[in-house]
């Protein structure tokens, strides 16, 4: 059962907080937002698809400032190597041995242009991302929480000289957003603040809460919010269907399954519920599952997917009352 009234309450208000300040920020991408944080407030981690100069970069940098957390950034480009990201051993002129951390030792980190870098070092996220540690000539640190990847990838249709991501590293993703162009208006409004825009030191967010704080909310969310039995069964037959489709060659691992269920808890809880419902998991469903699956005929257009899987759930029964 949910938690306390009180802890509720302290849970959306800080929840409410980190999205506001995120709105000052950024013009136009609300739900995009909202997603992000139900993601990582999960637990998770972010890959974000969209042209460049979209705002992803911003997100992230604003994100890590308003949790007080720390940021580090990673270019991907095919020269990367896995140390690059995990960092190394050396040794001092008496032979000791020390470890030199490499950025993946952060709160949360952005990946730009993830898909540039070859699958070797796209695997070096694996551990990190599953186990919150990396092993380096067979000695294993650990990363403390929070952790969070924040990764960007070109769209493939759009560019060459891209390494598609591996559906190991897209299956540690627990969500997939898509970053536009916004309206002209929100265009408007980003061009009125481009002397403070264009330069991400002079940034400044509106409010910013204590890690701690932000530990707790993420604490919070193990029994702060309620799933009916019948929501995770509708979890698993909604899975079981996209399975058992014709047109699905590979379909969602249980991760996918238990990233949808935790997203799910958050997205009620910014939606001001202590409890999850059926619309949230149909909502949901294209950005936590499309990512995952292949299909027979694969053309490499996640609209593809998205369309299917909304047909698909609109065939499972819906959970009543």
């Amino acid at each position: 059962m949910p938690g306390s009234k009180g802890e509720f309450n302290r849970a959306y208000s800080l929840v409410q907080r980190i999205i506001s300040s995120l709105n000052k920020i950024l013009s136009g991408v609300d739900e995009n937002i909202k997603l992000t944080i139900a993601s990582i407030i999960a637990g998770g981690h972010v890959l974000i698809e969209g042209p460049p100069g979209t705002g992803k970069t911003l997100l992230a940098h604003s994100l890590a400032k308003i949790i007080s957390g720390e940021f580090r950034r990673v270019q991907g480009n095919p020269d990367l190597l896995p140390t690059d990201l995990t960092g190394y051993h050396r040794y001092t002129l008496n032979g000791d041995m020390v470890f030199v951390k490499g950025p993946i030792f952060t709160n949360i980190l952005l990946f730009d242009e993830l898909n540039r870098t070859p699958p070797r070092s796209q695997s070096a996220l694996l551990q990190a991302m599953a186990e919150y540690s990396v092993s380096v000539d067979g000695i294993t640190y650990r990363i403390n929480k929070p952790f969070h990847v924040i990764a960007t990838e070109i769209p493939i249709s759009s560019e060459t000289g891209v390494y598609p991501l591996t559906l190991t590293l897209r299956d540690r993703f627990w969500i997939k957003i898509y970053s536009e162009y916004v309206e002209p208006l929100n265009e408007y409004r980003i061009v009125k603040r481009a002397d403070q825009l264009y330069d991400y030191a002079k940034i400044e967010v509106d409010e910013r809460i204590e890690l701690s704080e932000f530990k707790w909310l993420q604490s919070f969310m193990d029994e702060g919010v309620y799933v009916d039995d019948r929501i995770v069964q509708y979890i698993v037959n909604i899975m079981q269907r996209i399975r058992s489709d014709d047109r699905v060659l590979l379909g969602p691992s249980h991760r996918g399954s238990i990233y949808l269920y935790r997203i799910a808890k958050a997205y009620a809880l910014i939606n001001k519920r202590d409890y999850v419902i059926p619309d949230d998991i149909k909502y949901l469903l294209p950005y936590v599952i499309a990512h995952r699956i292949i299909l027979a005929k694969e053309t490499g257009d996640d609209r593809d997917k998205i369309e299917i899987l909304m047909k698909l759930v609109d065939e499972v029964p819906v959970p009543k009352e």
